[in-house]
């Protein structure tokens, strides 16, 4: 299908529906309160993780902000692992001590999460410096919601990067809230957040953050950039998130924002839009989507039971990885 081979196109489909699944089946669950932690679901924004991680090595690094679950997955992180992380077991990706806004797992790359608003942004830029002074043939990416634009830190960022010339990308995820705070009561209407960035002197674009294919692109010019000594770069994702900030459920009814203008957003689910892109190409049908949600729903619950038969933290763990008495 145009430049595309169908075995790349049925994984990144694979990828999103994967993350949808497993969200789901975490919201789902969470009413039991066993999982001892705070989630934020990414049900709605799968397009942009996968299509940015699919232009992605392993060695290339990526951090995230407190919204994490897309991105880990994306970038190839353990499933057991995230989950037994949720579930405060000793086995967890950060050994019960992190939860679901602070994931990890450094054999693909996921560097670490930040639930500070913009908190990973400097990280991510110390480690594309300390990467071009070594001379490694390695990319840091660090995603970040619209909000981590109204931080100094991020300014300070961009522009470091863009003096030093750095192997970067800034992912925005720009879904118009911070928490239950429209975009329109915190930035003035004419501000373009791309055009922002712009102005320190990195290459900057706009895409649509619910398209794969063009997160995929965006991401790849970036990554080619990056490597080939061109500098950083920023994208921002426009987008929509269909359920709460924090937590399980839709907390439109609460009044933050109008229920009809969730709904607006559902004919652009990503995952949705793009079966129907697949299905259009003769790639895939209702069988074949059946079968691969199967084959997603049994990784899941092995994956739980591995977590809820795992080993609870002991005493002795507290002084693990502690370097000052």
């Amino acid at each position: 299908v145009g430049n595309y081979r169908p075995e790349f196109l049925l994984r990144l489909y694979r990828s999103m529906l994967r993350i949808r699944i497993i969200e789901e089946e975490i919201e789902k669950r969470y009413h039991e309160d066993q999982m001892k932690t705070p989630i934020h679901l990414v049900i709605g924004q799968e397009a942009t993780s996968v299509g940015c991680c699919a232009a992605l090595t392993d060695a290339d690094l990526l951090y995230s902000s407190h919204r994490t679950h897309g991105n880990y997955l994306a970038k190839g992180g353990d499933l057991k692992a995230m989950l037994s992380e949720m579930f405060c077991r000793e086995n967890g990706c950060a050994g019960s001590r992190g939860g679901s806004m602070h994931l990890i797992d450094k054999k693909v790359g996921m560097a670490g999460t930040s639930a500070i608003v913009g908190g990973a942004i400097p990280i991510a830029t110390g480690a594309a410096l300390a990467a071009k002074m070594q001379g490694a043939d390695r990319v840091s990416v660090v995603f970040l919601g619209e909000a981590a634009a109204e931080e100094g830190v991020t300014s300070e960022s961009l522009n470091f990067a863009a003096l030093k010339q750095l192997p970067m990308i800034f992912f925005c995820e720009n879904n118009f809230y911070s928490v239950q705070s429209p975009l329109s009561t915190r930035q003035h209407p004419g501000r373009s957040i791309w055009k922002w960035a712009a102005t320190y002197g990195l290459a900057s674009v706009l895409v649509d953050g619910t398209n794969v294919l063009a997160v995929f692109e965006a991401a790849k010019a970036a990554v080619k950039r990056a490597r080939e000594g061109g500098g950083p770069t920023f994208i921002e994702a426009r987008l929509y998130r269909f359920r709460a900030h924090g937590g399980a459920g839709d907390d439109s009814k609460t009044g933050y924002r109008d229920i009809a203008e969730r709904e607006a957003w559902e004919p652009y689910c990503p995952i949705r839009t793009y079966h129907e892109f697949l299905a259009g190409a003769g790639l895939i049908d209702d069988k074949a989507r059946k079968q691969v949600e199967r084959e997603i729903m049994d990784e899941m619950l092995a994956a739980l039971d591995h977590a809820m038969k795992s080993p609870n933290p002991v005493e002795t763990d507290l002084y693990r990885n502690v370097y000052a008495s």
